[in-house]
């Protein structure tokens, strides 16, 4: 499928409507994010918009680079800090107020290259794990995560701080229906590989050297059968009988580290 033909696929179906990600923005109000990665990236994020730094003066030392001369600073000790944060988050010093990100669309983002998988997760609400397939989806080059709009955790402090900076790099796409989206990265020439533990083939008998999309179901239930029923395969990791089964983190990153290596015939 031509570049062209592909956005036309993919424009607007899945994501568009009043509001921006879907039935409405993953997150209300302002965003605070602490520690030195998460308040780090999201300063050197151009498409962030900042509202307010606390800082001790140490935290600030360990911050890469310069903050403009204008920016709105509040020095306070550890003490202040651990106030303003989840209970025993560890803020290093440093608690910044910002703006959610801007909007991002499947069409923006899924540009059919095969070296940059697409993400799905299916009611993964855990915003550990989505911080953690976040930092692993930065690490191996994934073109964006993909979500549904009301069954995912909001943009926060845990979610940022597990994915140590790659809330501002890796593009989080929230959809109202995950299953057109689907449909839509089908329609762009993606295969879709769901990952399903009861699946007969392996993921790597299970991979193409074209666009992929990954799909991940949530811990314990797994993929929704509706999900399931929109993917070209269903694959399992080949883990040994010893353990039921991976952390959906875990099983992303392997997930993940499979497309970046396998061959390219």
């Amino acid at each position: 499928m031509a570049k062209g033909d592909r956005k036309r696929a993919l424009r607007g179906r899945a994501g568009r409507m009043k509001g921006g990600r879907g039935s409405g923005k993953g997150t209300s109000g302002h965003v605070r994010l602490w520690g030195r990665h998460p308040v780090e990236a999201a300063l050197k994020n151009p498409d962030r918009q900042h509202r307010k730094l606390w800082a001790t003066r140490e935290g600030i030392e360990t911050l890469d680079g310069e903050l403009p001369p204008d920016f709105p600073v509040e020095y306070a000790d550890v003490t202040d800090l651990a106030r303003l944060v989840a209970k025993d988050a560890p803020h290093q010093g440093l608690v910044l107020e910002c703006e959610p990100l801007p909007d991002v669309f499947l069409d923006q983002v899924a540009t059919g290259d095969p070296s940059r998988p697409v993400v799905i997760l299916d009611q993964v609400t855990d915003p550990h794990n989505v911080g953690a397939i976040l930092r692993s989806a930065a690490a191996f080059g994934a073109a964006c995560l993909v979500t549904q709009d009301r069954h995912a955790p909001p943009e926060g402090g845990v979610l940022a701080k597990s994915a140590s900076g790659a809330l501002e790099t890796v593009p989080w796409v929230r959809v109202v229906n995950l299953a057109r989206a689907l449909d839509e990265l089908a329609e762009a020439g993606y295969w879709r590989i769901g990952l399903a533990g009861e699946a007969e083939p392996t993921l790597a008998e299970s991979l193409t050297s074209g666009p992929l999309a990954i799909v991940l179901g949530a811990e314990g239930e797994g993929m929704r059968h509706n999900i399931a029923g929109h993917c070209d395969a269903l694959a399992r990791l080949p883990i040994t009988s010893n353990i039921e089964s991976l952390n959906v983190s875990n099983a992303a990153a392997i997930a993940l580290y499979a497309v970046a290596t396998r061959s390219p015939d």
